[in-house]
Parts: structure tokens; sequence; C-alpha cells
């Protein structure tokens, strides 16, 4: 389903992702991958590191990196010497933790260096911006979102910022609440946007580093019941692509970071022609490193679906479903060449190769995880 016409808003207007580049391979051909999990009784023990194989998709066996209380989302530093994660337990008043890791390049060892607390019930996300100054926080539960500021070393200095979200939206005749999903950077690192699950809205925050403040400069307003989960904003910085948890969609962004106009250009299922989608969502969305593809995927239905992009719009090319079982984040690597989808209830992480037409294909290559969530590279020297 296309909601908004493209001809409407005229095509000189729509990014493309001209500056989307797939990394050289490391010259180990290996990257290390962390794994946030949930833990307890059936679950997991907390952050698992496993090594991808360039060459063969292979993943090495699973290891404990660090014993976190469900880890549910993972970061990593922009100079890849540190590792933060979120407690997605609700907590204390205080709300979850927010945690800081050493990490070393070489080995891929994890030191735990400090924790704080989220603000709110439920912490799922949490990212860095471009300078590693600043991470971002959202709480899922408490329908809220937090900064920190971080110290030089990566550990975390303190919260600075809270910003409890209000008010509600529609789905299928029922009110909402605030639901904070996923926060992320600009490439300027001057903007953070949050998506906010039971608000229908992306709120685009300006950040003050020194201060470690969230000011809020403008809201997106995506169709009513989509649910916004997660973003992907394309290096250009133009454009961002959101998938809708409840209405199982994947939604265009032009991006107007000096004008505050942002707009949603389209909106497309995720699902196959003619599917309702109830008992269905989406969980997370990827724009491929050559900028020519991205891909969703969806709960339920059990799939990673991919979509073209010619600069335009998005086209459905189809669904990997093999071996797939309540897929949640996914990773490509940074070449482009794997797919790690990371199964809650599959009890492992998958690996898909991209062929040359942008469509995931099962290699039967996967590690034993249990209640694997979130999958992160770091490429190894």
């Amino acid at each position: 389903m296309l909601r908004t016409s493209l001809a409407a808003l005229g095509l000189a207007t729509v990014a493309t992702l001209a500056l989307a580049q797939p990394a050289e391979p490391p010259k180990s051909g290996k990257y290390h991958v962390y794994i946030g999990t949930y833990t307890g009784k059936d679950g997991s023990k907390g952050i698992y590191r496993s090594e991808l194989d360039l060459a063969t998709g292979k993943l090495s066996e699973p290891e404990v990196a660090a014993e976190v209380g469900s880890p549910s989302f993972l970061a990593i530093s922009p100079s890849g010497k540190n590792l933060y994660a979120v407690g997605e337990a609700a907590g204390g008043k205080d709300g979850g933790g927010v945690y800081s890791f050493a990490l070393d390049p070489a080995t891929g060892k994890l030191t735990k260096l400090n924790q704080n607390t989220s603000g709110g019930a439920g912490p799922c996300h949490i990212a860095t911006d471009p300078s590693g100054k600043t991470a971002i926080v959202a709480n899922y539960g408490g329908g809220s979102v937090s900064a920190f500021k971080l110290k030089e070393d990566g550990s975390i200095e303190a919260r600075t910022a809270f910003v409890q979200h209000t008010g509600s939206s529609i789905h299928r005749g029922k009110p909402t609440v605030p639901h904070g999903h996923c926060g992320s950077f600009d490439a300027t690192g001057k903007y953070a946007l949050f998506c906010d699950l039971g608000l229908d809205q992306v709120l685009v925050y300006a950040v003050d580093h020194d201060k470690g403040s969230l000011t809020l400069a403008t809201t997106i307003k995506l169709p009513q019941g989509a649910g916004p989960r997660h973003i992907h904003i394309a290096p250009s910085n133009d454009l961002a692509f959101v998938c809708g948890e409840l209405d199982c969609t994947a939604n265009v962004i032009k991006l107007d970071f000096a004008g505050g106009k942002h707009e949603v250009l389209q909106s497309i299922s995720t699902l196959p022609s003619g599917m309702a989608g109830k008992g269905d969502s989406t969980a997370e969305i990827r724009i491929h490193p050559n900028g020519k593809y991205v891909y969703v995927s969806n709960r339920g239905h059990n799939s990673i679906a991919a979509f073209g992009w010619d600069g335009k719009k998005l086209t459905a090319l189809g669904h990997a479903s093999a071996g797939i079982k309540t897929p949640r984040n996914f990773n490509i690597d940074p070449t482009g060449q794997w797919m790690l989808v990371a199964n809650q209830d599959g009890g492992d992480v998958i690996v898909f190769k991209i062929d040359d037409k942008g469509m995931p294909q099962p290699t039967g290559n996967k590690i034993a995880v249990s209640k694997a969530v979130c999958v992160k590279f770091l490429a190894k020297p």
C-alpha cells in the first residue's frame, strides 16, 4: 500500500542513498559479533560474543562476554573501544540498568566500567552519538527517553536528561499510551530521533552535548495506528526508514533538519499481499550498506521482508523465512555480504547470504543462543 502520492510531492525532493558504501573487509577477515539477550530461568546469561568468518559466513561457538540481566539492546561506541547495554528488566522506581564496558578490539573481551539507571521502566534501546560524548535510551514501559554524558574512557558520567512523553494515539479503536521504543542520532549528532510506539510519532530532539540536554525541536506524525518502533537514518542524513510495529509497515521519511518540515513519503506493507497483519508485528528495519535495499523483520509471519530502493520509493522484493522464529533485531555485516537474524523464540542466531538481487538466502549456518534479541558487529583487527 502506498499511502502518499510520490508524484504529488515531486520526485526531485526525494533523497537518494548515494553516500552509502559497503566497508572494506578487515585484515583478519572476521568480525566480532555481540549478541544481546533476555535472561532468566529459560533465558541466557547476558551478553554473548562470537566471530563471523567473512569467507564462509560461519559463526564461532558463542561465549558469555558479560553477565547482565536481560541486556536486550547493545550499542558500540564510534571508537570501537566501548560497548553499552540496557537491562530491560523493569527495575526500581528509577528504571532499569544502563551499563558501560571497555572493549578490547583485538580479543573482543568486555570489562565492566560502571552502570546507571534509565529513569523509566523497561529500557529497551540505547545508542551513542557520532562523537561518543552522549548516549540516549528509550524506555518502553515508562514511555520516556533519557540522555547520559559519557567520560573519555567511555564510562557513564551522569544521566543528564529525562523526558516523560505524554499524549496518546488510537490503534484498532483503542487509545494507546506512550512507549519510547528506539533512539538514533542524525549524522551530525545535533539531533536525536526517538520512535514512540504509543504516540505514532518520531520525536526530534536538539542535543546539547555540553549540558547533556534534550530539547524537543519537532515531531513527525506517522499514520494512525502505525506504532513506530525502530528507525534507520541514511548516511546522507536526509532520509530515514521507520518500521511500524502495529500495522506492519515500512515508512520512508524525508528529513529536513534545517526547516523542520519532515514528511512521510511512503508507507508500504511488510507482509505478503492480502495479509491483514493480525497477530503480526515488525521488530527491526535496516538499510543495506550499498543503499539499494531495505529490510524489515516480521514476527508472527516469521520472516525478513526485503525491499528495493531506487531513490524514489520502496518496492517489495520478497520474504526470507527459512529457520526464522520470532525475529527481533537483525543486522548486516558492514561489507554487505551476510545478514544475522536474532531468533528470540528459535534459540539461535542464523546466517543468510545476501545475493546480488538483494534477497537473503539461507546458508544453514547458525549458533545456539537462548532468547537472542540484538546483533552488533565490530571489525577484528
